[in-house]
């Protein structure tokens, strides 16, 4: 009874309590620290009593909770916050972003997955970080952001080929680039018009991610397609809310990374004279000395050919000191861009829209791109069962294009001119030979045209359906159509169209690629601790490219430049070609208790390009993973909060070949007027894929709630059964058949580190740090083939067994004789002999093209409205030769003019110098070797900015949502010993085919530095 009483009074006690306990309210705007702009979706936790809300699309809310209570504010990608609320206010809040966060979403090919539970390499960019660097197409935006994925321009010129490799090379005679897929659809990403660049057709302000499939396990969805990995692009979407408006407008100033540095008027009279007077002192004549022997002599020779490179002025007054180079280069190269983009809906419908205007003035003279895009992606709920949607894209771009580096027609061969050739004689024209010593390509500038035009439809459409709660089926079709206009005219002043009064071509290229993706997804509701995931399907996809080129002269006025208006017609061809894939493909993943995953996936793949009986192969992969630090000796560990162990094995495939490579092929041709058929290519009926093994383990950490965080991998990766282009014997009628022979290797190592180093309220500072090693080797080519030694006298890439692919391989240069001057050649293996008879020099192998590692480090700094960002992007341990330096740098062998360091040349008994005696017309050391082999390693400032956000309180007085306004700088600074214009280089003058691209790499000729350039912008939402 006693206790009976006693509880009575405790809930007479109690009740009143409750009854005065007061409930407060709280409100106000959660935003993000990086941008200020509000976080829609933040989960506001009251932590003890159970309530929640969430905040709207702009980032508000409201909660009423207990005097006293600790609410949590929590968002998938931020830093979560702890607040101790102890009465009715507004409070707002700022949240730090998580660059860390193993949350994400990540793209994996057929769907999506959240990183934490991946088991696969995939490597991710945010549209965002790269929305406004001042370059022409997106891949370039890659360079040092991603781990094991190398990028390289081709040069500074717009419009050319970017070369990406994801784990190193893979193929010999086959394509080495990756797989592109924008919105789920495989898209096209080469075969233009003289190796332009399709991708610089995609506004890169459109982007939403970038994923980059690098492993097995998550390239083998896409089999036959995935040895070269796969670049897997996501566009904007829309939202459900009010519609933002957004506006953007830049404008940039480009000019070299670097400039050569080449003699000048004084200089080079000295150094040539001399290489003249040289050879009469070789032959016993002494014209200086003894006038008597000047006439015939070689110092009359050479005076003779500077009376004519000097036209009307007098090269012994130093009058005229032209720098040619600066005449390649243009001083009003820029960027102007302006964009805009809405994107906003309801629950049932979401649109993005956008367009934008981009202009590009090239660092060389005659080098623009100027580019018009568009871009509407739609989706509508049609019911609750039923979704729908399209992406549609259209861009229009124009380049001013500049021919291959090669017989002088471009800019940056104006360097061999001398400098005591004026530009203009007396009447105003432009100097031609014999007054400079080559064609003068300004003469182009004034007097030819040419342009390619390119429109590019990218486009599809899509339909899911929710068959029941566990299966649905979703169906695409997607076209990427490609136009290309190239058209060309060179007048009659040029060197081109000088023989026949104007010379024109005309060039047209289609190219349609259609696709359709139709899978089931299906996701059982099965026990709690256990979760699947599987898709399957099939996709077919079809490709189609259409050719047609005409050439004419003789034209009546160099007005008229179109082909209509020639008199004469010299050539003409059309080609059609097309090829397909059919697929079907599918992908289970499962997790047990959220910690040990397991993923399958496989693809079935059948190509038009490979024989009949070959034209289907399977390319599976597995891999597993498991989440140690959800097991109960480490989930509560203090410091570890994330650790994940990884491994994966799969195969992929390659058909980066000609579209009939397996058939036996005739060409026509015409003989007196009458048709035949001539045979051109020699069938092989057994064809087949060229298959890639791969093996993968790495493991992925958090610490410190993920503030610091990282992966390391371990790859392996092995290609067999190359395509390989191999020599057949000549009684057979051909040169080589493409043939299933060889394997090569790839194997290394990848670390990505990121750290969020300090944050508070106003400042936040993160680091992202990423190094890659690949090692490459051939490991064997065909039936007693060792190796495929340089095809021309003049290069150095070869193919050697156990050494890396394009190694470059020919004689070392030894320096120069004290005695004589004479260039030296090593002569023996073990490097203790020397000659100075080129042809009897060792061949040895002299450097790799390929860099032994690539590194990127990123660090972001915002101060309250303030953002500092800088990459630093490092390649090292390759090698450049420097193809042109026969030319430029030859101690005078030719009147070409030479770079400054050539007057270091041997003028004595007893100099010690590395440049050869100067000898007009003798190759004391011009020929191809070491001599031109420099170290390709650069650090690079990549990309720096500084934007500033307006505070609330301006954007309030402006009617405006958000506004920034930024500068940035891309290729700022390049620390490198390498002596050509810039180390990063390609040779597009070869590379008319996948076996020369791969082969010739590494190789600067007259190669366009890259751009330096500033730019700033202002941002607006509203």
């Amino acid at each position: 009874m006693k206790s009976n009483i006693l509880i009575v009074l405790a809930l007479l006690c109690v009740f009143p309590t409750i009854g005065f306990a007061q409930t407060i309210t709280i409100f106000g705007k959660v935003t993000s620290e990086e941008d200020g702009n509000g976080i829609p979706g933040v989960l506001i936790n009251v932590q003890e009593a159970g309530n929640a809300t969430t905040t709207n699309n702009i980032g508000e809310y409201r909660i009423a909770l207990k005097r006293e209570a600790l609410i949590t504010f929590s968002s998938m990608g931020y830093v979560s916050q702890e607040i101790l609320v102890t009465k009715s206010t507004e409070l707002n809040i700022g949240l730090v972003p998580n660059l860390n966060s193993l949350d994400e979403v990540v793209v994996v090919g057929y769907g999506s997955i959240n990183k934490s539970s991946l088991t696969a390499n995939i490597s991710k960019v945010d549209g965002q970080d790269i929305a406004n660097i001042p370059v022409p197409n997106f891949q370039e935006t890659l360079q040092g952001r991603l781990a094991g994925v190398f990028v390289a321009d081709a040069s500074g010129k717009l419009g050319d080929g970017v070369k990406v490799r994801i784990r190193g090379t893979s193929s010999i005679s086959a394509g080495n680039d990756p797989l592109y897929i924008i919105d789920g659809i495989p898209v096209t990403s080469s075969g233009s018009i003289d190796n332009s660049n399709p991708m610089a057709m995609l506004n890169m302000r459109d982007i939403a991610t970038i994923n980059v499939l690098k492993d097995a396990a998550a390239a083998s969805i896409y089999g036959a397609r995935g040895s070269n990995g796969v670049v897997v692009i996501t566009t904007n979407k829309g939202f459900s809310g009010k519609t933002k408006f957004n506006v953007g407008i830049q404008r940039g100033y480009s000019s070299p990374t670097r400039k050569k540095s080449f003699l000048n008027a004084s200089q080079y009279v000295e150094l040539f004279r001399e290489a003249g007077y040289n050879n009469d002192l070789a032959a016993s004549i002494d014209p200086i000395n003894n006038p008597d022997e000047y006439p015939n002599s070689q110092l009359e020779y050479v005076e003779n050919f500077l009376d004519q490179y000097a036209g009307h002025t007098d090269w012994r007054t130093g009058s005229v000191n032209t720098n040619w180079q600066d005449q390649a280069f243009n001083t009003d190269a820029g960027v102007t861009n302006v964009n805009f983009s809405a994107s906003g809906g309801d629950d049932k419908t979401k649109f993005y829209f956008s367009s934008a205007y981009d202009k590009q003035e090239g660092i060389l003279i005659r080098n623009s791109l100027e580019r018009i895009s568009g871009r509407l992606n739609l989706e509508h709920q049609l019911s609750e069962n039923f979704s729908l949607g399209a992406n549609f894209s259209l861009s229009s771009t124009s380049t001013n294009t500049l021919p291959g580096d090669n017989l002088f027609n471009s800019p940056m061969q104006l360097v061999a001119l001398a400098p005591i050739s004026p530009l203009r004689d007396l009447d105003g024209n432009l100097y031609d030979r014999p007054t400079t010593i080559y064609y003068n390509n300004l003469i182009d500038s004034e007097n030819s045209s040419w342009t390619t035009s390119s429109l590019r439809n990218l486009n599809n459409v899509f339909g899911e359906v929710k068959i029941n709660k566990e299966l649905s089926f979703r169906s695409e079709f997607g076209l990427d159509n490609i136009t290309q206009n190239d058209d060309r005219y060179f007048g009659s002043l040029t060197a081109t169209g000088q023989s026949s009064n104007g010379y024109g071509s005309s060039r047209w290229l289609r190219v349609t690629n259609y696709t359709t993706n139709n899978f089931f997804t299906y996701r059982p509701a099965i026990q709690e601790d256990h979760d699947l995931k599987a898709t399957f399907g099939m996709s077919y996809q079809n490709t189609e490219t259409r050719f047609t080129s005409v050439d004419g002269r003789e034209f009546p006025l160099d007005d008229l430049q179109t082909i209509k208006s020639a008199a004469e017609i010299v050539d003409g061809s059309s080609t059609l070609t097309s090829s397909s894939f059919l697929s079907y493909f599918a992908r289970i993943n499962y997790s047990l208790q959220e910690k040990y995953l397991l993923a399958f996936s496989s693809r079935y793949d059948g190509s038009s390009r490979f024989g009949n009986s070959k034209k289907y192969g399977f390319f599976p992969a597995g891999s597993l993973g498991w989440i140690i630090s959800e097991e109960s000796f480490l989930k509560d560990h203090a410091y570890l909060s994330f650790f994940k162990i990884r491994t994966s094995y799969g195969l992929t495939g390659n058909a980066l070949i000609g579209d009939f490579d397996h058939l036996g092929l005739y060409e026509p041709l015409s003989y007196n007027l009458s048709p035949g058929l001539s045979p051109s290519q020699i069938a092989n009926p057994n064809l087949t894929w060229e298959t890639t093994k791969q093996f993968d383990i790495g493991l992925e950490f958090g610490l410190f709630e993920d503030r610091i965080s990282g992966e390391i991998d371990f790859y392996n990766k092995t290609t067999k059964d190359l395509l390989l282009l191999v020599p057949v014997p000549a009684t057979t009628g051909f040169v080589s058949q493409r043939q299933n022979i060889g394997e090569m290797q790839n194997y290394g190592f990848e670390i990505l580190l990121n750290s969020i180093n300090y944050a508070n309220k106003n400042l936040i500072w993160r680091t992202s740090f990423n190094f890659s090693r690949n090692i490459n080797r051939v490991r064997s080519l065909s039936k007693d083939q060792t190796s495929i030694p340089p095809p021309y006298s003049s290069y150095l890439n070869g193919i050697f067994i156990d050494q890396p692919m394009a190694v470059f391989y020919g004689p070392k240069y030894a320096g120069v004789d004290p005695a004589n001057g004479d260039a030296l050649y090593y002569a023996n293996e073990e490097l203790t002999e020397t000659t100075n008879d080129y042809n009897s020099a060792a061949k040895l192998f002299l450097g790799s093209p390929n860099p032994d590692f690539i590194t990127g480090l990123t660090n972001e700094l915002s101060y309250k409205n303030f953002d500092l960002l800088f990459l630093l992007q490092g390649v090292y341990g390759n090698k450049i030769y420097q193809a042109a330096g026969g030319y430029y740098s030859n101690n005078a062998y030719w009147f070409d003019n030479n770079t400054v360091d050539q007057m270091e040349r041997w003028q004595n008994p007893g100099d010690i110098t590395d440049v050869p005696q100067a000898r007009l017309g003798q190759c004391n050391g011009c020929s191809a070797s070491s001599r031109y082999i420099s170290d390709g390693s650069y650090l690079r400032l990549k990309t720096i900015s500084l934007a500033y956000s307006f505070p609330e309180k301006w954007n309030d007085k402006l009617k405006i949502q958000d506004a920034k306004i930024y500068i940035i700088a891309q290729n700022l600074l390049t620390f490198t010993k390498y002596n050509g214009w810039d180390p990063e280089v390609g040779t597009e003058a070869l590379s008319n085919n996948f076996a020369n691209a791969n082969l010739f790499q590494g190789v600067d000729l007259y190669t366009a530095p890259q751009a330096k350039t500033f730019s700033i912008g202002l941002d607006l939402g509203f």
